[in-house]
């Protein structure tokens, strides 16, 4: 009985641990597509107040 009690307690934490690794492969997903959409803006915005010689 304990064997038994000890491979369901195995078998549990293998699933949560699998659960938690896809919803972090999920999150970062997610992270990475908002990322690409919209890109941090520029902490110095570019004025060109005069055009620039050639």
């Amino acid at each position: 009985m304990f064997e038994y009690a000890l491979h369901r307690l195995h078998h549990e934490d293998l699933l949560r641990r699998a659960a938690d690794e896809r919803q972090a492969r999920e999150a970062l997903r997610h992270r990475r597509r908002a990322a690409v959409r919209t890109p941090e803006p520029e902490s110095h915005p570019r004025h060109h107040w005069f055009t620039r010689a050639a």
